[in-house]
């Protein structure tokens, strides 16, 4: 048993039920918990800490990610959008990344996740890939937390003309990819002292039939683990859904009993009531209702022009929004930054989507759509996840307000040290287990072999600046 004590000038305590500003306080962790938060401590202590140039905060929850490709995104999603597919890159780019890249490219990935979700205040990541295993390794190295999944569908979208969208099914490959998912929950629950959990991940509701649903949602339950889908993220999507069932991917989903606390679903954005759907309906009653969480990737889709109508109202009707990081940029800094943005965009409201708003959606929402009360907070047997934050640096300073000043001026050169589990993951800016020089080389290799790959798996057979050109042509003698 070692009880250390921290001070600092300002912590973001648990207290009555939501966070509060504890002023030149301390927080007391031993072992992997949080034993005692107030403005002192006078029990028995093996190290007291004082931090006089930090803000202590408890750690970001990133509710989804794609660790294992999503660095591959950067600068190809940006400044781009097919019209005739409603400004997705699903479609086209992100199935031809996937099919560019081999082993030691999705194991470059995931090295360099690691660093960046650290390096952003992300001590929970929900990561849904194809390489559990590899992503379990990497987790256990760095020190993190994760609830791993692998993916899973009975059915793929493709396109052979560029226009229209068709499936491919295979009810057989849903139901084996469910049973493996199984087996890697079980395998993965309380791995590296707990911190690793396992998690279902069907991949995205028009690619799932109801009997795999149906059996994800019972296998779920019978687990006890958290449940992921993509749905309603794409006007493509929402269509084809309308078409089967004459209904939302959110009406259907409630139909099938799809809905519920365990269940998160990623992104929910075209949804009925929305102006991209221009559909009646109150798929938002059916979300609050359910006790269904929502993962919103603001960025994700604000580069996009897409965006939740409006991430205020969805929190007015009572629908527990959570944030991810999804892809390029996976930095849980610009999802707090940009869901707060745009959420006052959205609604022409500068006084809705506040810091307060987003600061609790990245921890004690985050928290309770993956049924933990020791998560996302400062509090008393809590675990000892932690972040400690300058505040004398170039972006923070002056400090008024911490969680203000977090939300709209920080940047990842702002968080000092990261620790989880009462033990440091990062300090001093320098993220345990990972040489960064390495990662960033391997990542920047992995990259161009998918670059140069690109024509072989793109539909079309175009190269990549076909579809993506350069911002700028090259230069020339």
């Amino acid at each position: 048993m070692t009880t250390t004590v921290y001070k600092a000038p300002y912590i973001v305590a648990y207290q009555g039920g939501g966070h509060r500003i504890l002023r030149d306080g301390c927080v007391v962790v031993t072992n992997d918990r949080v034993t005692h938060v107030g403005p002192s401590y006078d029990g028995p202590a093996d190290e007291v800490v004082d931090c006089p140039d930090r803000i202590i905060t408890p750690g970001l929850i990133s509710t989804h990610a794609h660790i294992a490709e999503s660095p591959i995104d950067k600068s190809l999603q940006e400044d781009i959008g097919r019209r005739v597919f409603w400004q997705t890159g699903l479609i086209e780019v992100l199935p031809t990344i996937v099919k560019s890249m081999r082993p030691e490219d999705v194991e470059a990935c995931v090295d360099y996740s690691m660093l960046e979700l650290v390096r952003t205040g992300c001590t929970t990541v929900f990561a849904m890939d194809g390489a559990s295993e590899y992503v379990a390794d990497a987790v256990e190295r760095t020190g993190i937390r994760a609830y791993i999944g692998d993916m899973y569908r009975s059915g793929a979208w493709r396109t052979t003309d560029g226009t229209r969208v068709t499936y491919t099914w295979d009810e057989e490959a849903g139901r084996a990819g469910l049973q493996r998912a199984i087996k890697t929950v079980e395998s993965l629950d309380g791995r590296a002292d707990g911190r690793i959990r396992g998690c279902l991940a069907p991949a995205q509701v028009d690619t799932c039939t109801e009997e795999l649903l149906r059996a994800s949602k019972e296998a779920s339950d019978s687990l006890g683990a958290p449940l992921s889908l993509h749905a309603s993220q794409s006007i493509v999507e929402f269509i084809e859904m309308n078409q089967r069932h004459g209904k939302t991917p959110i009406e259907w989903l409630e139909s099938i009993g799809f809905l519920g606390p365990r269940t998160i679903l990623g992104h929910a954005i075209v949804v009925a009531g929305s102006s991209y759907a221009n559909y009646p309906g109150d798929d938002l009653a059916l979300l609050a209702n359910s006790g269904t969480s929502v993962a919103y990737n603001a960025w994700c889709f604000g580069r996009r022009g897409i965006v939740l109508e409006t991430y205020p109202e969805y929190l007015r009707r009572g629908v527990n929004v959570c944030l991810g990081t999804d892809t390029a940029p996976q930095s849980m800094i610009e999802s707090l930054r940009w869901t707060a943005v745009l959420g006052k965009v959205t609604g022409r409201n500068a006084e809705a989507s506040t810091a307060r708003d987003v600061f609790d959606s990245a921890t004690l929402r985050a928290a309770t759509a993956l049924g933990r009360d020791d998560l996302g907070r400062i509090a008393p047997d809590a675990k000892a996840d932690l972040l400690f934050w300058h505040t004398d640096s170039l972006f923070m300073t002056p400090v008024r307000d911490p969680i203000r000043t977090l939300v709209y001026a920080a940047q990842a050169e702002d968080l000092a040290s990261v620790m989880v589990d009462g033990r440091w993951v990062m300090q001093d800016g320098t993220v345990r287990g990972i040489s960064e020089r390495d990662v960033l080389a391997r990542l920047q290799r992995s990259a161009a072999s998918v670059w140069e790959r690109w024509p072989d798996a793109d539909w079309a057979g175009r190269r990549l600046d076909e579809l993506c050109p350069q911002t700028y042509p090259d230069f020339t003698e």
